[in-house]
């Protein structure tokens, strides 16, 4: 498999953002989702068990869009802080927020009481999953063809 679609890009970076696991089937490109009972325990995973099959039956032929650790959501949210302007008032308290206990909370309430910028944070955090899926991708699909996978 050579690359993957915007459509498939775009999907498996909603996936990952909402706290699934994605997985690419290394001939076809079909993508499986499947909740992350690792950081989701309590989450009801009924409805995907026919997915969970799928990987249980041909696990091999998959390979795992690696999701994002917290240091790197860390680093989406000081990206995003440092790309507003210095004169911008968000910015000085994005930065109090980013250093700050628990900066994870606090960088959310901010964003979500910003106005416009909220939905600026938005496209910027879904612009960079995009990028870290095909990041992601393009790692596993050199990892195949070393490895003679493909």
């Amino acid at each position: 498999m050579a690359s993957l679609t915007k459509e498939q890009v775009k999907e498996i970076a909603d996936q990952i953002d909402c706290g699934f696991r994605c997985f690419v089937h290394r001939q076809t490109g079909e993508i499986v989702s499947i909740p992350d009972t690792l950081r989701h325990p309590d989450m009801d995973t009924q409805a995907w068990e026919n997915e969970q099959e799928k990987l249980d039956k041909d696990f091999d032929e998959y390979f795992e869009i690696e999701q994002l650790e917290s240091s790197d959501s860390f680093e989406f949210m000081a990206d995003f802080t440092e790309h507003l302007g210095d004169n911008n008032e968000l910015k000085r308290q994005l930065i109090a927020a980013l250093n700050k206990k628990k900066p994870f909370r606090e960088f959310k309430f901010v964003i979500d009481n910003s106005g416009v910028y909220r939905q600026q944070w938005f496209d910027f955090k879904n612009k960079r999953l995009k990028q870290w899926v095909n990041d992601k991708f393009e790692k596993a699909t050199r990892h195949d063809r070393k490895n003679g996978s493909s």
